[in-house]
């Protein structure tokens, strides 16, 4: 099979097509014969060696949607031909990957495979992070940095469809009509208003935060009393300062995850719940995956060029 290979740490140009072996599913794994698969900024720093380790010869891809080819020993769940997205450890930007049967979601019936393989990172951090460890209730204020990627969107969407008063930072004026369209209630464009000043007469009960650095303290000062400000990046770097005082205040809970080392055990009760919580609203339409561009899985290098430009709204994905 063909797949996009990191041939050593460093820009888009290191990544190759290359010829490996199919996989062989293993125990409660299915094999997947790749239609799609979205890019998120976690292959950006895989391929760098971001991640403390050499990348060479690795394959990166953390979502794809396909159709299931071979069920491995003790995998009951899914039948030869069901269309699946799946969240993966790392392997989607290939012809086939295997996957735990318990990390895959059906595709909507009438959602293209493209739309699909753009679902399930997105979903899965947002619940993880926001719903869960940030606790996000009906009526809350939430703001998301980053309103425009797909992290972004689908937190937005997610907030609006469970009663929150959605907030968001962008880089344009494009980027911040999209999102009022969303539904988010507040936009900044920081580049040309500062958030913090903008939205303090808001307060905000739970923040995602992607951007780190200088972020962290206007973060906390706009917090309310008991609120909670989760990290899932930090884009403008991973030291600060904060004020224990305001925290010790106002009961600020502050935590942060990355997704791809969970176990798999955690994974699957993850992937249940977004199911059982999440999915129905792709059915009624108060989510909606946004896809802002496809390229041939070939054209690698050239995708992720676009994402480490910011100049897209909403989430890239190759086709197979």
């Amino acid at each position: 099979m063909n797949a996009i290979v990191i041939t050593q740490p460093g820009d888009a140009a290191v990544l190759q097509v290359q010829a490996r072996p199919r996989p062989e599913p293993g125990y409660r794994q299915v094999l997947v014969r790749v239609a799609a698969a979205g890019l998120n900024r976690s292959d950006i720093m895989q391929r760098q060696g971001g991640y403390g380790t050499d990348p060479s010869g690795q394959v990166p891809g953390l979502e794809m949607a396909g159709t299931v080819e071979q069920c491995g020993p003790g995998a009951n769940r899914w039948q030869v031909g069901d269309a699946v997205c799946a969240l993966l450890p790392g392997g989607g930007y290939a012809e086939y990957v295997v996957v735990d049967e318990r990390h895959c979601l059906p595709v909507p019936d009438g959602m293209s495979m493209a739309d699909a393989a753009s679902l399930p990172e997105t979903i899965l951090t947002v619940w993880s992070n926001v719903f869960q460890q940030g606790r996000l209730r009906s009526g809350d204020h939430f703001l998301v940095h980053g309103g425009s990627s797909g992290i972004g969107i689908t937190a937005i969407q997610l907030a609006v469809a469970f009663g929150a008063n959605a907030f968001a930072t962008v880089g344009s004026e494009e980027k911040k009509a999209f999102c009022e369209k969303l539904g988010a209630e507040r936009v900044v464009n920081y580049k040309t208003e500062d958030f913090e000043q903008v939205l303090q007469p808001y307060g905000i009960d739970v923040i995602l935060d992607m951007v780190g650095g200088d972020y962290v303290p206007k973060n906390i000062r706009l917090l309310r009393p008991d609120g909670r400000l989760t990290f899932i990046n930090a884009m403008k770097g991973a030291e600060s300062t904060i004020d224990i005082r305001e925290l010790m205040s106002k009961r600020i809970v502050l935590t942060g995850s990355m997704l791809k080392p969970r176990s798999d055990e955690f994974k699957a009760a993850l992937v249940a719940d977004v199911l059982a919580s999440v999915w129905p609203l792709l059915t009624t339409g108060q989510l909606k995956p946004v896809v802002y561009r496809t390229f041939p899985l070939a054209d690698a290098a050239t995708a992720q060029q676009l994402m480490e430009s910011s100049d897209h709204i909403g989430k890239i994905v190759l086709t197979v």
